[in-house]
């Protein structure tokens, strides 16, 4: 293949996670198979060569022939009194049974199995690692059938038994069962963990099979929360093992999971090769099958309809002789969701024949669970029938289908399963216009997510949640929902924290981390004389939550359709351009200020409101509040203006002049292809000669190094860098020029943290002066956000798009001037400094004073 310099390539730009199949790999390391194919062997064989030929015909998929032998082998060592390899004999058989879905019987040899142990006392280093493999069966049996806590419990206590016996390849493959069986339960950020501490252990470990398949767990984990390029080094690592020991099935799982990387990376040539070169590999028909259906959903993701329906009488096929099992029912639903995929995009595309078919697999999904008794797989497959019957008009059907997945899901531990089956009751009962009972259903919904807010980062497939794809939209049809007329004030309270909650979700998206972990904070105990604007663009009508100290939640909304909210919005972003006529810029400016400011305008004046507190949503976050016009003054002449991602506040306090003192570091040469800013010298020097006790690296001062041990050394009150840098919505693409290199935005929030989030450590201000947000980038300012909320620093500022260094310095000056001479705050410290710009002929436009925010506590 070709792809491997490629791919490595395309990885050192950390993308999303793409995992193909809701599975458990599971382990048996005492069982290591030959791949020849060999005659069924004669009832007069010894037992011990029957117990071989048996292991050689389930190798090769002959599980029934297997099964046969294997049983008259268990009846020969019985009635030998042969307890141990008795036992031996029924964990094969239980694994056997499991992979033709007969769970009863499987569980009846596991239980003989331990049985018969337990009649032996005390057990020896051989009777321990066979009580290990039966549990691990055994939990391998709960995991299928959908009791994932309890596999992972029996899991442990197979770890347990191994460790007695000192086996080491059991207790790795317990392990990597625990953390297969956490990733199922979403807690992916677990498994990582676990599979991390044993990657030592996997790669010394002389089971080249087991190596091969540890570091493909640990691939799949490091893939399915957005580590790309990790995840690529370790699949090939695995990769190389499993072509050493010539198992096909193994690198054929491999080649899947290293063709999800290309797709997520956009190597769309490159994930189909590895696809077709999967399909080719595998002997296993659950492979081939899953190899298939990988092609089919990438076709259809790449509008190839004619290549996807070529591929349908091969799927279809190797569907219908799949064996019974969980992942049979997933590949099922898998083909199912895919055909519905195509159907909603063209009804016509797929022959009439082939309709049927899509509510024929789910319901033989369906069954398939019942039989198997997995209450997960028969959740899922309920959700996705009911999806089905929506899409087909069919409400009442969906409805009760969607229930009965809830109902299910709820009795497992599966939060993402919660989540998903809510979120489909509340949809179908907001169709019906049944608002209460559809409420409930989204605040079950919500309620799971945050239970998996460590693990839902990134992650994007059929079967786990991708943020922009099911987290968003949650969180903005449950608004939708609670903002109509006759909305309480305990449906806008609601909104208000479902809104900061979509905040707080989308800088875990964005930082690929979970470990904000902040309180709100109620306004009026911050400021009483600041009130708060949540502007939320839905589908049909922009809404802002109105939040004034002491006074009742309010809520009005503008009836326009959202593509012509971010039209105008857009427009007026571009409007801000020198270039535009003042006209044409001003109209827009009205127009937005209508949208969020008028309506509120008379509660503002008579609560003597200064300090107005934008959450701002979308495209709105771009858009400097500041330059709003209300037809003769500007936002920024009337009130301060601060941006935020909600009350996720740490404690405030007003920065006092007494205890201010400056760390400042800025280039004034041109580094690394940016331009020279000459203005950054007199910006520094005279901040230094403003606030007494502050340390300036210019220059070849200024590196990674030299600014880490400056803020290690002495607890800055204020870190100010007048540097290049960018704000993207791409952390990877997010950073600040140093004289030696680039800091990105990771490695700021890691620099900052040294001193810590205590109150009296902590950095009241970062200002991120020359810097700005990538062009046009809806996302973008999440990083300002975030550094100032990860890190501890109670407050950045920043501007939305690159200004001359001239009229940046002279902002920069009289911000210092009012911070150290007046007692006011940072939030009118920068609303003198940009009122001093929008007085000066030269710099009175928008362009030179508007794009400067401040972000986080404004006191």
């Amino acid at each position: 293949m070709t792809l491997k310099k490629s791919l490595l390539q395309s990885c050192l730009n950390i993308g999303l996670g793409l995992l193909t199949l809701f599975s458990v790999t599971v382990i048996f390391p005492s069982l290591t198979y030959s791949a020849t194919t060999v005659p069924i062997a004669q009832p007069t064989s010894a037992p011990r060569q029957l117990v071989e030929q048996g292991r050689e015909l389930y190798q090769v998929g002959r599980y029934q022939d297997a099964i046969a032998i294997w049983q008259q082998a268990a009846k020969a060592f019985e009635a030998e009194g042969a307890i141990i390899p008795q036992v031996s004999v029924l964990n094969y058989l239980s694994l056997a049974y499991q992979d033709l879905g007969g769970a009863e019987l499987s569980r009846t040899a596991l239980d003989r199995s331990l049985q018969l142990l337990q009649s032996q006392g005390k057990l020896n280093a051989q009777g321990l690692s066979l009580q290990g493999q039966a549990l691990n069966s055994l939990g391998t049996l709960l995991a299928k059938t959908g009791q994932t806590q309890a596999a992972i419990e029996t899991w442990m206590q197979a770890e347990s038994a191994y460790k007695q016996a000192s086996n080491q390849t059991g207790i790795l493959g317990s392990r990597i069962n625990q953390a297969q069986a956490l990733r199922i339960l979403g807690k992916h950020r677990r498994a990582l963990s676990i599979l991390s501490e044993m990657l030592p252990e996997i790669r010394n470990h002389p089971d080249a099979k087991l190596r091969a398949a540890g570091l493909r767990s640990l691939g799949i984990a490091l893939q399915s929360i957005g580590y790309l390029r990790q995840s690529y080094e370790i699949l090939d690592e695995s990769l190389t093992i499993s072509e050493s020991t010539g198992s096909s099935n193994d690198r054929a799982a491999t080649f899947l999971n290293i063709g999800n990387i290309a797709r997520d990376l956009n190597e769309s040539r490159f994930a189909l090769e590895y696809y077709q070169e999967a399909a080719k590999l595998a002997s296993n028909p659950l492979l081939q099958t899953q190899a298939l259906l990988n092609q089919f959903s990438f076709r259809i993701e790449a509008q190839q309809n004619e290549e996807a329906i070529a591929l349908l009488p091969q799927i279809q096929s190797k569907i219908a002789s799949l064996p019974s099992g969980r992942q049979s029912i997933y590949l099922r639903v898998n083909f199912a969701q895919n055909l519905m995929r195509l159907v909603e995009r063209d009804p016509k595309v797929l022959p009439t024949t082939t309709l049927p078919e899509i509510a024929t697999s789910l319901g033989a999904a369906v069954q398939l669970a019942r039989q198997l008794q997995d209450s997960t797989a028969e959740a899922y497959a309920l959700d996705r029938l009911s999806q089905l019957y929506a899409q087909q008009g069919k409400t009442k059907e969906a409805q009760t289908l969607a229930q009965q997945a809830l109902q299910i899901a709820q009795q497992t531990s599966s939060d993402e399963l919660v989540a998903r089956s809510a979120w489909q009751v509340g949809r179908l009962f907001k169709q019906e216009g049944k608002r209460e009972d559809a409420i409930a259903a989204y605040k079950e919904a919500l309620k799971a997510l945050k239970a998996l807010r460590s693990d839902l980062i990134a992650i994007n497939s059929d079967i786990q949640f991708n943020f922009t794809k099911s987290v968003e939209p949650i969180h903005r049809e449950f608004v939708d929902l609670l903002l109509q007329e006759n909305s309480t004030q305990s449906d806008l309270k609601t909104a208000r924290e479902v809104i900061e909650a979509l905040q707080l979700a989308e800088l875990d998206n964005f930082f690929q981390d979970a470990c904000l972990d902040t309180n709100p904070v109620q306004i009026d105990q911050i400021d009483p004389t600041a009130a708060v604007i949540y502007p939320i663009i839905l589908a049909d009508r922009l809404e802002v939550i109105l939040s004034i100290p002491d006074r009742p939640l309010r809520h009005y909304a503008t009836k326009l359709p959202k593509a012509e909210i971010e039209k105008t919005l857009k427009q007026l972003y571009s409007s801000l351009n020198p270039d535009f006529s003042d006209q044409e810029r001003l109209r827009y400016s009205q127009e937005v200020f209508n949208w969020l400011i008028q309506p509120a305008k008379a509660d503002l004046q008579s609560q003597r409101i200064k300090t107005l507190v934008f959450i701002p949503d979308g495209f709105l976050r771009n858009i400097p509040m500041a330059a709003l016009y209300d037809g003769k003054q500007y936002l920024i002449e009337q009130y301060a203006v601060v941006f935020s991602s909600g009350l996720q506040l740490l404690e405030p306090q007003t920065l006092r002049k007494e205890q201010l003192n400056v760390l400042t570091a800025g280039l004034t040469e041109a580094r690394q292809g940016f331009s020279a800013l000459p203005s950054v010298a007199i910006e520094l020097k005279q901040i230094g000669l403003e606030v007494n006790g502050s340390k300036l690296l210019l220059d070849k001062q200024f590196t990674r190094t030299a600014l880490k041990n400056q803020i290690e050394a002495k607890p800055f009150k204020v870190v100010h860098l007048a540097t290049h840098g960018q704000f993207s919505s791409n952390p990877a693409e997010t950073f600040l020029l140093t004289w030696d290199g680039r800091i990105n935005v990771k490695e700021l929030d890691e620099l900052l943290q040294i001193r810590g989030k205590s109150e009296k450590d902590a950095i009241e201000l970062l200002v991120l002066s020359a810097c700005q947000t990538a062009n046009g980038d809806l996302r973008a300012t999440l990083g300002l956000a975030g550094v100032a909320l990860r890190s501890g620093v109670r407050s950045t500022l920043a501007t939305l798009w690159s200004v001359r260094d001239e009229s940046t310095a002279e902002l920069m000056i009289k911000f210092y001037q009012q911070l150290t001479r007046s007692p006011s705050g940072k939030a009118d410290a920068l609303r003198q400094a940009q009122l001093t710009l929008l007085r000066n002929p030269s710099y009175n436009h928008p362009f030179f004073w508007s794009p400067f925010v401040l972000v986080g506590n404004w006191l």
